[in-house]
């Protein structure tokens, strides 16, 4: 036999045997528009990711809601459209209607707090997530929502002379405002604008940075200073996509998450302090509450609508779960 002829057939069919390496290409969608702080940290990720995994993942990025809202990006990674997705809370409701315990309102009263409850529960909320078909990337905080008005606010009772606007479907700001006894008006994120614009409303929520961006600020007057909420925001893939991968390259996958999303996180809370002086720059007048009973009674419609949404988004053990991480964080700091 003559193998000088016979080994280069036999080499080939032998590579033809050998599996190739799989590449994965992650559909990623999100309502955060191009060249915003939100997508130059997730080009960074996804920039790495492919890199540390040698072209094994991939991603195509669909920015700036063009594949729908929240809602829509939800229902197209089920379909197996989309593979991944940043949400805020609505969109994380969608999947895990627990974690909106995260965005009940006057929850935290710092950072730090903030910090502590999403490491001490982190686990639980990884489970609910995989428990959903989902693997968390990591946490992208949207920071503290403030409510905005063309009318000074400085307690519950100011709202009610507000026609304030509520995102439509959303539990948490139902849950909220039924708390404050105020009746809002419920509209989609994209008739917010038009609807200031013509007078339908006159009062919105949202984070400094985001107000900005929306421009809603400009139809704005007063803002109340003290936070309504954190808003949460997350990085979500799909476990079926996610377990398509090597194990060696979800590690990566989830360490480059983790680095990436927590500058993103630091990065918002910062740019959100420089939007607070853009907007006193603007014009906008910032109200404090009237009195520190004032602030007593807010915390206490905030606790009155965490309790109104046990048994419909979350349990009460993980409720108390989180009361228990904060009380402990709070006594460890007095002490």
């Amino acid at each position: 036999m003559n193998f000088s002829k016979t080994l280069p057939a036999f080499a080939l069919l032998l590579g033809l045997a050998l599996p190739l390496k799989a590449q994965t290409m992650v559909k990623f969608a999100t309502l955060a528009p191009d060249g915003s702080t939100w997508m130059k940290a997730m080009r960074q990720f996804t920039e790495e990711t492919t890199a540390r995994t040698a072209g094994r993942v991939k991603f195509k990025i669909y920015a700036g809601g063009v594949s729908g809202d929240e809602k829509d990006v939800v229902r197209k990674i089920r379909l197996g459209q989309l593979h991944a997705g940043g949400f805020t809370g609505v969109g994380i409701g969608e999947v895990a209607p627990e974690a909106r315990l995260l965005d009940t309102p006057f929850l935290f009263k710092s950072a730090k707090e903030i910090d502590h409850v999403y490491k001490a529960l982190d686990g639980d909320f990884r489970k609910i997530f995989e428990s959903r078909g989902y693997v968390l990337l990591g946490w992208a905080e949207v920071g503290n929502v403030n409510v905005f008005s063309n009318l000074p606010v400085t307690k519950p009772e100011d709202l009610r002379n507000v026609k304030m606007w509520i995102w439509e479907g959303d539990p948490i700001a139902e849950a909220t405002f039924a708390a404050l006894h105020i009746k809002p008006i419920p509209l989609s994120i994209t008739d917010v604008m038009t609807s200031l614009q013509t007078g339908m409303i006159n009062g919105v929520y949202g984070s400094p940075l985001s107000v900005i961006a929306l421009q809603w600020f400009a139809r704005m007057k007063y803002v109340f200073s003290l936070p309504l909420t954190n808003a949460s925001g997350a990085v979500l893939i799909s476990k079926k996509t996610f377990d398509t991968l090597s194990k060696d390259d979800q590690k990566t996958m989830l360490a480059l998450g983790e680095k990436h999303f927590r500058a993103l996180t630091l990065q918002s809370r910062k740019e959100n302090d420089e939007s607070v002086g853009i907007l006193k720059k603007k014009g906008l007048q910032f109200t404090e509450p009237a009195s520190p009973a004032v602030v007593k009674d807010l915390e206490a419609a905030g606790q009155t609508a965490r309790l109104a949404l046990v048994g419909k988004l979350y349990s009460r053990e993980l409720l108390e779960k989180v009361d228990a991480a904060l009380k402990a964080f709070r006594t460890g700091k007095k002490s």
